[in-house]
């Protein structure tokens, strides 16, 4: 999806950071695709116990990967379950609520934020790059009130994005992925995935999207999108008789759960993230 360069922009943002805990690196380029549709989140001290990291590969725009890296870890934090240690549970509703905050008026003048369309204090057109850090204030979470308005039925973002983060407190590192985005750990120089990419051809995938309603032909949901789940595109998340996990594309990620004991932690060189295009050139290995 998108339209493509005829020479890619490989101009790289790259960033770092530190606590007590860990080091983490990252860099992003824009490649062939004619806008940057791609957003990330890394904070290193989501609370003073935990760290997250995430990336969010657009697809049909940039709007939807910039509101997840700007909510999606906030949302994390405030359900109930992040409260009792339930770290998966809190990331898997983080994912679905990601749907829900982005219709209504409220979700409409946000998208049009993110999508440069106005500028939320005086309303004029303004450009905005956004990427969280631990600098930023985590804790003050909007309870994202209803709001009246000429948007006030609109039901969602047809663009979309992947999902793929990791939440770090001690030992135990929770893995969440929907779409193909990719994350891989390395342990005794062997790299591992630690997420499967959600393509419709998937038996569970297709079992999912025949039963809703939808059809796949040439690798496509409906001949359309080349993801099988996916934040956003609302036009495959019309079904008012079936949940959110049950839509044709669902937002509803798969988490994966690793204890990294401290007898191992010596071996455990490093996790990495991936737009899905790398691994059409390089091995996880060589990532």
């Amino acid at each position: 999806m998108g339209i493509y360069l005829s020479a890619p922009k490989t101009e790289k943002f790259s960033e770092d950071g530190v606590n007590s805990r860990l080091r983490y690196g990252l860099s992003s380029m824009q490649g062939w695709r004619a806008t940057m549709e791609d957003a990330h989140a890394a904070l290193t001290d989501l609370d003073a116990s935990t760290s997250f990291f995430g990336v969010y590969d657009g697809h049909g725009g940039k709007v939807v990967a910039k509101f997840c890296a700007k909510y999606l870890h906030q949302q994390v934090l405030k359900h109930e379950a992040y409260l009792t240690g339930d770290i998966g549970t809190s990331v898997q509703k983080a994912f679905l609520r990601m749907d829900e905050m982005m219709r209504g008026q409220r979700g409409w003048r946000e998208l049009a934020i993110l999508g440069d369309k106005i500028n939320k204090f005086t309303g004029m057109l303004e450009g905005l790059i956004w990427s969280p850090r631990s600098g930023d204030r985590n804790y003050q979470v909007d309870d994202w009130a209803f709001e009246e308005g000429p948007h006030s039925d609109f039901s969602g973002p047809t663009s979309g994005c992947t999902a793929c983060v990791a939440v770090l407190r001690g030992n135990q590192l929770v893995v969440a992925n929907a779409g193909d985005s990719r994350c891989v750990i390395s342990r005794s120089g062997q790299a591992y995935n630690l997420s499967r990419d959600h393509k419709p051809d998937l038996e569970v995938e297709k079992e999912r999207i025949l039963e809703a309603g939808g059809f796949i032909h040439a690798g496509r949901v409906n001949g359309s999108l080349n993801l099988a789940r996916a934040i956003g595109d609302i036009e495959f998340k019309q079904n008012k008789f079936l949940p959110a996990e049950k839509q044709i594309v669902t937002a509803n990620p798969d988490v994966n759960i690793v204890c990294i004991y401290l007898l191992c932690i010596s071996y455990v060189t490093g996790l990495a993230f991936s737009i899905e295009l790398i691994f059409a050139f390089l091995s996880k290995k060589n990532i």
